[in-house]
């Protein structure tokens, strides 16, 4: 797959060249045609059911619907779900490309790796959201907030990874060891843990990865983590998010600090330094909007991060392991 979408950026990138040559126009199939349209049809791969994914989702329907409403448009959604199995993301947007579907909302990484492939030859708009880094994700060599080069663009998740190192130090001043436990098919929940073990390596802290392959293997890789570590790290990680009650009934007697708010909330942890997933779908959204009625090319479009983050804590939970709370975090109250 990640050969795949290499050649999609040469393709892409070489279409542009010529369309620029011969046709002095963008390489977008967005034509006229469809920017003209009064209705237009979005398919929505969401990569599995949880409050994070959901949010996002939610956020991208109501501002397309809001845009869409203002102007006397109307967008008709096909939602799918894939139940957290990448080949099924596949037949999903697939279909959404036989269907010759205006543009595809990929909710996750797999969906978008498995939209970018599909959508190679059709060059149908692809819009992620809830990818924390489409560099990776997409096998590409970019910035995080930079362009694709490709028909994809979106909006990422990444609360900053220094930001979350810090806050572990900042919580728990005399840890030594933090376990980070994250699915090991999630590339994005890799790159999260790189950036957090090298900021905390560069303060003195040890690092070590817990991986597993097969959420049934969560038990055991939990208890190892909680045996071993002084803080547990979970970077936002759908497997995980879809796993929860495991880490509470193995971790209970370590820290927890969650790269999200569900994951927060969900496992009595002690902090989480939140987006809100709402406004990266919402964001999303507007940028949908953008290429669907101006036509922008989505391969010129930036990667957009949530502009508003929030320190929240779990007083309960920073009692009971004595964390020391600065002035700027925020008392969870659950919503």
């Amino acid at each position: 797959m990640n050969k795949v979408v290499k050649k999609v950026a040469a393709v892409a990138l070489s279409a542009l060249m010529v369309g620029g040559i011969f046709a002095g126009c963008s390489s977008n199939s967005n034509d006229k045609k469809t920017v003209d349209k009064d209705t237009y049809n979005v398919g929505i791969c969401q990569l599995t059911q949880h409050d994070a994914l959901d949010n996002a989702t939610k956020g991208f329907k109501d501002k397309l619907n809001e845009l869409a409403k203002a102007d006397g448009k109307t967008i008709n959604f096909d939602y799918q779900n894939a139940s957290n199995d990448s080949a099924t993301c596949a037949t999903i947007v697939n279909k959404f490309v036989s269907s010759n579907y205006d543009l595809i909302l990929a909710n996750a990484t797999p969906a978008l790796q498995a939209a970018a492939t599909a959508t190679a030859a059709s060059k149908i708009p692809v819009i992620g959201t809830s990818v924390t880094d489409y560099g990776t994700a997409l096998d590409i060599e970019m910035d995080p907030t930079a362009s694709t080069g490709i028909n994809v663009t979106g909006t990422s998740d990444l609360a900053p990874l220094a930001d979350q190192a810090k806050m572990i130090l900042d919580l728990f001043p005399d840890a030594k060891t933090v376990g980070a436990i994250y699915c090991s098919a999630e590339a994005n929940s890799q790159y999260q843990v790189d950036g957090v073990k090298k900021a905390l390596e560069a303060k003195g802290v040890k690092c070590n990865f817990y991986t597993f392959a097969d959420s049934n293997d969560i038990s055991s890789v939990a208890k190892k983590a909680a045996k071993e570590s002084d803080v547990i790290y979970i970077p936002t990680d759908n497997t995980m998010a879809q796993n929860t009650e495991a880490i509470n009934n193995i971790a209970a007697g370590v820290p927890i600090i969650a790269g999200e708010e569900g994951i927060f909330n969900k496992t009595n942890a002690v902090a989480t330094l939140s987006i809100s997933f709402y406004e990266i779908g919402e964001k999303a959204g507007a940028m949908a909007y953008e290429i669907l009625t101006k036509g922008t090319d989505p391969a010129t479009m930036n990667i957009q991060q949530a502009e508003n983050l929030t320190y929240y804590y779990n007083k309960d939970q920073a009692d009971k392991f004595k964390a020391h709370i600065p002035e700027n975090y925020q008392a969870y109250e659950a919503k």
